[in-house]
């Protein structure tokens, strides 16, 4: 990782920042140096424009490091900062633009918020939810999500969303790894004109999830589902008589937020575990500078999930503590027709379109005839977010969304992370089509090499962050000596994210995506262990090996090679089959592009997969050396699977 990058990358297509974004940008040049003078004075002046109802007694405790705290002593509850201090003069301000895929549209402000919230909280409180106890939501994005992430947080019990798309046996691996003492799903969600069975999904984990007491279904899309009385509650029921008003719990500012979950390279997600303080500085911060947010004038729109990260850090907790108003949108994008995204823009007058580099791939496959229908005029600034962005679809977003006036941001950062790590900031940062560019202020980024030492600009590492910063994880939730191990134990006191990165001679980065066996698909992270296990639990195979391959347009698409049982006849019957199983197993976005049927995997003598091949073979590169393969024959047999293999789109 160490070569230099003079002929990989567009070093020198730089776009300076406008002269008007330079006079009326939130971020101002000073804001690194200031930043890098005295890191703790910087995080503790963002600190303080959030709602405390007690102040903290120590900035930063890092005495058991990697268990450090911030904003120690500190007392907030996460919605003062995003509801309750906006009402005196806001609360008639647009919170959310919601519109459904069917069409159907809401306009919630402000005060509607606060009142649905503390209905909510209250209900929680009726069945019994305690501060402290954990509640997973299993839904799709309509506005009782946003309300019940922030009701729980209302009365001090952890959220744990997980991703609409996920399958039962998911939802069961984390309802029981959180506790989680309650679910709450809808009927249905819409997508493409069918409806997602959320429902009977839960109904299918509940039988092995002992912890839930109780399920509340939100009524969405008038689907039939089953029922069953003393556990089961209709949301709208359980409102109908609850008070607007609700006391927020007084919460430490390292008291739990919610648990999030990621792929982990062992096949076992990670419950990422982020607190109220740190978390909620980290995200109102870099929302505000990075996306120069103007609350009385902007339209925001990010076009994430909650189900991961993004949508919790850029549609809810970010969003709301800066007073903006965010559109959210329930659906396909290309639903009932392509441009329903540009659609929306000019429907709601959109100044700032945070998404991802997939589906900027995507609209550039459909053509530029479906964004030329629309007035996208109201667009200032855009976003790239969940996975590098090649040149090509930045310069794309560049002329055909912004028509060459909008700075884009590309941001780095995790689930781990909380927040944004690595971005341009508006008015002050030249950019370069496909770099990050470098880190936001107070956050320590290096590029080291593979003994820890920071390698010279034109060459290339893994990326590290060398201080500790609000937002990060506190740990992984259960399991703190996995935590050290993953993140901590490779560079003596660096957080090591797991990416590939390359510094070019200005300094700029460059991301070349993960290191480890965690593949990036339409930037979510997916096991390829995980995957592989899904292969291997299907009666047919024997033994499974899942790599990721370069994809033009999902960053990386998962190429599967399975070895089938001695009875067993391998067809596109059966590898139809198989994707639909990993559906199952663990949810639509881990099925695998490609499935090649092969009599043997390539292995050393002592049995280890050499998935490096297999990643050559998919991506159709120079094989590189094969001496040590115990069976060094199967590489051409599989080469010629490869070329004959369907491939899925």
């Amino acid at each position: 990782m160490s070569q230099t990058i003079e002929n990989l990358f567009h070093e020198d297509r730089n776009f300076p920042p406008s002269a008007a974004f330079q006079a009326q940008a939130n971020a101002q040049p000073d804001i690194y140096e200031r930043a890098a003078a005295d890191p703790l004075a910087f995080w503790e002046t963002e600190a303080r424009k959030l709602a405390w109802m007690e102040p903290w007694q120590q900035t930063l405790d890092d005495s058991k490091a990697p268990f450090y705290e911030w904003f120690v002593g500190g007392k907030l509850n996460a919605t003062v900062s995003c509801i309750d201090r906006h009402l005196a003069e806001n609360g008639s301000r647009v919170a959310f633009h919601w519109e459904g895929e069917p069409g159907d549209k809401r306009t919630i402000t402000y005060q509607d918020l606060h009142d649905d919230v503390c209905r909510f909280a209250n209900a929680l409180k009726s069945i019994g939810i305690q501060r402290g106890e954990t509640v997973a939501l299993y839904m799709g994005m309509i506005p009782e999500l946003v309300v019940a992430m922030l009701a729980c947080a209302r009365i001090g019990a952890a959220h744990s969303v997980v991703f609409g798309g996920f399958s039962s046996d998911s939802l069961v691996e984390r309802i029981n790894d959180s506790g989680c003492v309650a679910v709450l799903t809808a009927d249905g969600a819409w997508r493409r004109g069918s409806v997602v069975p959320l429902k009977d999904n839960v109904d299918a984990a509940l039988d092995r999830t002992p912890s839930v007491r109780n399920q509340v279904v939100v009524r969405r899309t008038e689907n039939d589902v089953a029922w069953q009385d003393g556990r089961d509650l209709w949301y709208h029921d359980l409102i109908a008589d609850q008070p607007a008003t609700c006391e927020p719990a007084a919460m430490d500012a390292e008291d739990l937020l919610f648990i999030l979950y990621t792929s982990g390279s062992t096949g076992h997600p990670k419950g990422i575990a982020h607190t109220t303080g740190g978390y909620l500085t980290g995200v109102a911060t870099t929302h505000r500078n990075v996306f120069d947010i103007k609350p009385e004038n902007d339209v925001y729109w990010c076009t994430a999930d909650c189900g991961w990260v993004t949508g919790h850090s850029y549609i809810v907790y970010g969003p709301l503590a800066n007073g903006c108003t965010s559109v959210i949108y329930e659906g396909s994008p290309d639903y009932p027709d392509k441009d329903r995204f540009w659609e929306l823009v000019a429907s709601y007058g959109i100044t700032i379109l945070y998404t991802a580099p997939t589906a900027i791939r995507t609209f550039m496959k459909w053509g530029v005839e479906y964004p030329q229908k629309h007035d996208l005029s109201s667009l200032r600034l855009l976003g790239s977010v969940g996975e590098p962005i090649n040149p090509e679809a930045w310069m794309w977003y560049h002329d055909h969304i912004g028509h060459g006036n909008c700075p884009i941001v590309d941001t780095w950062w995790q689930t781990e992370t909380g927040a944004i790590m690595i971005t341009p900031l508006p008015g002050v940062t030249t950019t370069k089509p496909g770099s990050a560019t470098r880190s936001f202020p107070g956050i320590d980024v290096d590029v080291v090499d593979e003994n820890g030492k920071s390698v010279p600009n034109g060459e290339g590492g893994y990326v590290v962050v060398r201080s500790p910063w609000p937002s990060m994880l506190r740990t992984i939730y259960g399991d703190p000596e996995r935590y050290k191990e993953v993140y901590w134990s490779r560079f003596d006191g660096m957080y090591l994210p797991g990416d590939g990165c390359k510094r070019d001679n200005d300094g700029y980065l460059w991301f070349l995506g993960r290191v480890d066996d965690v593949m990036l698909v339409s930037g979510h992270n997916i096991s390829t262990t995980e995957v592989e296990s899904a292969l291997v639990d299907h009666d047919a195979v024997v033994e499974a090996a899942v790599v990721g391959r370069s994809d033009a347009r999902t960053g990386q698409a998962i190429a599967a090679f399975v070895i089938l049982r001695g009875d067993v006849h391998g067809d596109e019957q059966l590898v139809s089959e198989l994707r639909g199983h990993v559906a199952k197993k663990i949810g639509p976005i881990a099925k695998p592009a490609s499935i090649v049927i092969t009599a043997d995997l390539p292995k050393t003598r002592s049995g280890k997969i050499m998935r490096r091949l297999l990643r050559d073979i998919s991506e159709e590169r120079q094989l590189g050396d094969v001496t040590t393969l115990a069976n060094a024959d199967i590489v051409e047999a599989i080469r010629d699977r490869v070329q004959e293999s369907p491939q899925e789109d």
